[in-house]
């Protein structure tokens, strides 16, 4: 099994037994899975669910470790703008956005692709934006031992944009810091000013 996979590598044991739910889910909402435009609907979001949470099968530490490398190198390394697509806990409905990730190496660098093949790995599970940030910011930290990590991530959710509030134009924040980027009020600034 790899380390990332593709939407069309991503096949599961679990599809039939998924199909057989999501055509009664359909039963109980009033609709007809035997109609011609719902027939194969059952399949479709059953394929779509495993690989929507296809970070269930990533592991991030080896993905880190797969591409990480010793370099004399001790500033900042920042990569920004890294869009990702989870789904809320809560309501099983997406919440999107980007992430911004930065960290003071300590020794070891990682592949620039890594940073957001991590943050699939955590967001491609059913999640809450708090857990998910403390989750990326851990894993590199741990993984890398970096002087510092800090991350931040912006998203819009469909929970409370299509139902509850229904708020449109809202968009949640969250942030993570350490190390450095906690001791440093400055060295936290320059990254702020950075992501803009």
């Amino acid at each position: 099994m790899g380390l990332y996979k593709k939407e069309e590598k991503y096949e599961s044991k679990n599809i039939e037994s998924l199909k057989e739910h999501y055509s009664k889910v359909l039963e109980l909402i009033g609709e007809d899975p035997s109609r011609e435009g719902l027939i194969k609907t059952p399949e479709r979001v059953a394929k779509a669910m495993q690989f929507l949470t296809q970070g269930y099968e990533m592991n991030a530490t080896e993905i880190l470790q797969s591409a990480m490398f010793s370099e004399d190198y001790s500033q900042m390394v920042l990569v920004k703008e890294i869009e990702f697509y989870s789904l809320c806990e809560h309501h099983l409905l997406p919440f999107f956005g980007k992430a911004h990730i930065a960290y003071i190496p300590n020794g070891n660098i990682v592949g620039l692709s890594k940073l957001p093949r991590v943050v699939d790995a955590f967001s491609r599970r059913l999640q809450v934006q708090e857990r998910l940030t403390n989750e990326i910011r851990d894993c590199i930290q741990d993984t890398l031992k970096p002087k510092g990590v800090a991350l931040v991530m912006e998203a819009r959710h469909l929970c409370m944009q299509m139902r509850g509030v229904e708020k449109q134009s809202s968009l949640t924040t969250t942030s993570a810091f350490s190390g450095a980027f906690l001791e440093s009020e400055k060295t936290r600034l320059e990254f702020m000013n950075l992501i803009g």
